[in-house]
């Protein structure tokens, strides 16, 4: 790689540790090209020479986020290995909560961005999107084999935005989530009532 080349990387790699960290303050509507160009010591449009628009650069963000949450279920799930499937299914929940209660702005950045399935997502958005949603199948597999996969996706696609929703309602303080510290319980509840 060539001096050019390594300056481009480390411009590149600085933009999304800067997005990164403003996100992470005050969340996506912080994120600003004129601050951004600022703290990196460039033009606003070298910004756009490395990201097509702003939410190329969450999605770059996002793609960190992801693989720390999936760290954090997929220890969940190595530590409860021996569990039965509901107890797994309740351990990686509660991993989810604590990231989400630890890394808010960050995980709420995850589904804020600006995105559906009918434009294009990159592969491995959707990739470790189904890394998380593997995690649930696997539990799900055992509970229920006789299970169609399409069902069995569909019912795992459930159960995340059960728990989701559960989380989201939590740490917003709406008025029909309940208080944080009953979370966990809440959580427990739903999921200790499949089959």
């Amino acid at each position: 790689m060539g001096k050019v080349d390594e300056r481009r990387a480390a411009l590149r790699l600085k933009l999304i540790d800067l997005a990164e960290a403003q996100i992470a303050e005050g969340g996506l509507v912080s994120l600003r090209a004129r601050d951004l160009a600022k703290g990196a010591g460039c033009a606003v449009g070298a910004i756009y020479n490395h990201f097509d628009d702003l939410n190329a650069l969450i999605l770059e963000v996002n793609g960190r986020t992801f693989t720390r949450l999936g760290e954090a279920v997929g220890g969940a799930v190595a530590q409860a290995e021996a569990l039965d499937p509901k107890q797994r299914l309740i351990a990686m929940s509660h991993a989810y909560l604590d990231f989400a209660a630890e890394q808010q702005t960050l995980w709420r950045a995850l589904f804020d961005v600006q995105m559906s399935l009918d434009g294009p997502v990159p592969d491995w958005y959707l990739q470790a999107l189904g890394g998380l949603f593997a995690y649930i199948a696997a539990p799900l597999r055992e509970m229920f084999p006789d299970m169609p996969e399409a069902e069995l996706d569909l019912m795992t696609r459930a159960l995340f935005s059960s728990v989701h929703g559960i989380v989201l309602l939590g740490l917003e303080r709406r008025i029909s989530g309940v208080p944080i510290d009953q979370i966990r319980e809440m959580i427990g509840q739903v999921l200790l009532r499949i089959g």
